[in-house]
C-alpha cells in the first residue's frame, strides 16, 4: 500500500482517470489518503478523513511514507478558519489555500502555517461556519468557498467544528438520529431532501424560526416547512423533505 498527501491549495478528484472525466470532488491542501491504484499519470485514492474514492492527477500528490501517514492519522487536526489565507514554503514563496484546508500537517510538506485558536464545537458555531460561506457558487464536487456542492458545504461545515460527515448527501443521511418533526429540530440540525425516484440527493442546515442555509445554485437562505425547501424568490418550493437528523 503506498501513501500520499496534497501539496496543492485544492485538486479535482475525478471520476475517471482523465482530465475530461466528472469532478466528483476536490482534495484539500494537507489532506492526506491511500493510494489504492496506480496508473502512469493518474492515481486513485481514498481520502482518510472520509474515505471517498476517486482519480487524482499525480502530479498534484506527495507520497508519504506508511510511517507518516501513520502519525498524521494518530495526531490533532487542525484546519484553515480564515475564507482565504495563505502557507509559506520552504523558499519564502507562498500559496493559498481555502477554509477547511488541513493546516496540521503543513510540516510533512515542508511548509510553514501559524494555526489559530481551535474552533468552537456547539451548534451556534455550525451557523456561524455556515454564514462564512454564504453566496458560494454552486459547484458539482466542489469543498471550498469558490465552488462548493450541497454535501460538501455540510461536510465542511461540520468539519471546522470537529465533527465528521461522509462526502455525499445519501451517505450522510445514513449518519446520526432521526428526528420525526420539523418542530424537534434545532440550529445546526440536517435536513435531507428526495427526487421523484426517492434517492437523497440534496441537505441542507437546520437555522431558527424555520429557515435553512443550503447550497442551490449559490450557498443560500430560504425557508422550511413540512414540505421541503420553499425559495420565496421563486414563490415554489425547490427541494421535498425526506428526513431530518441530529448530528451533534
Amino acid at each position: 500500500m503506498k501513501y500520499g498527501i496534497c501539496p496543492i491549495s485544492v485538486a479535482p478528484m475525478r471520476l475517471e482517470a482523465k482530465d475530461t472525466s466528472e469532478m466528483v470532488s476536490q482534495v484539500l491542501y494537507g489532506e492526506y489518503f491511500k493510494i489504492i491504484e496506480e496508473r502512469k499519470k493518474w492515481v486513485k485514492i481514498r481520502l482518510a478523513h472520509d474515505s471517498y474514492e476517486g482519480w487524482i492527477d499525480i502530479k498534484q500528490i506527495i507520497e508519504i511514507e506508511a510511517e507518516t501517514y501513520h502519525e498524521i492519522d494518530r495526531s490533532k487536526h487542525e484546519y484553515a478558519k480564515d475564507l482565504i489565507s495563505h502557507i509559506t514554503h520552504h523558499n519564502e514563496s507562498l500559496s493559498t489555500i481555502t477554509i477547511g484546508a488541513q493546516v496540521s500537517t503543513s510540516k510533512y510538506l515542508a511548509d510553514s502555517y501559524q494555526l489559530e485558536s481551535t474552533s468552537g464545537s456547539n451548534k451556534s458555531d455550525l451557523i456561524n461556519n455556515a454564514l462564512l460561506l454564504l453566496n458560494s457558487p454552486y459547484l458539482w464536487g466542489g469543498r471550498t468557498p469558490l465552488g462548493i456542492d450541497c454535501s460538501g458545504f455540510t461536510q465542511l461545515v461540520y468539519r471546522l467544528c470537529g465533527f465528521k460527515l461522509n462526502r455525499d448527501a445519501s451517505q450522510q443521511a445514513k449518519q446520526g438520529e432521526v428526528l420525526s418533526f420539523i418542530e424537534e429540530a434545532e440550529e445546526g440540525d440536517l435536513a435531507f431532501f428526495d427526487n421523484n425516484e426517492g434517492h437523497i440527493t440534496h441537505v441542507g442546515l437546520i437555522m431558527r424560526d424555520n429557515y435553512i442555509i443550503h447550497a442551490h445554485g449559490k450557498v443560500r437562505i430560504d425557508r422550511l416547512d413540512q414540505s421541503g425547501i420553499f425559495n420565496v424568490e421563486r414563490h415554489l418550493h425547490t427541494h421535498k423533505l425526506r428526513v431530518i437528523k441530529k448530528i451533534m
